[in-house]
């Protein structure tokens, strides 16, 4: 797979706004751990080879256990997460999928419990964030595996 091109490079404003909402959502409360989980899980659903290794890495140097990453493609049936946990997880699919019912109530009404008005609302917007850089990357053929850690965090503000 040869790279199409490198965002960063022929639109650069785009890119960094796109580091403004990562910088926004790491300073937003909801937590490194759950954001990675999260962008990890839609990284997944949309067949992104860049992001999987890119959050899986990300997830790793900050201690996530190799059995919650290995059981995330089947977060359902495993007991390796939180309520919190599950809830987002839920959200995700159900925001990255957007199926005919688009997100449903009962969906809305799982999730309601465990995370405020404003955390709903982050956390929506780390769903769409993750989404974009998922079709970015994958339209672009970002080549994956050579992502060091730590590489593209954003500055914290």
């Amino acid at each position: 797979m040869k790279q199409r091109m490198n965002m960063a490079t022929v639109a650069p404003g785009a890119f960094q706004a796109m580091l403004g909402l990562e910088n926004y959502l790491h300073g937003c409360g909801l937590g490194e751990p759950l954001l990675l989980l999260i962008k990890l899980r839609a990284s997944q659903l949309n067949g992104c080879a860049y992001c999987i290794d890119m959050h899986w890495k990300d997830a790793r140097a900050l201690g996530e256990t190799e059995q919650r990453l290995y059981g995330l493609d089947a977060w359902e049936e495993s007991p390796y997460y939180t309520e919190r946990e599950r809830a987002a997880l839920r959200w995700t699919e159900s925001v990255t999928k957007l199926a005919p019912g688009h997100v449903p109530d009962s969906v809305y009404e799982a999730v309601k419990p465990h995370f405020s008005e404003k955390e709903l609302a982050d956390l929506t917007l780390a769903v769409a964030t993750i989404n974009a850089w998922n079709r970015i990357v994958i339209s672009s053929r970002t080549v994956p595996g050579g992502y060091t850690p730590g590489t593209y965090s954003p500055k914290k503000p």
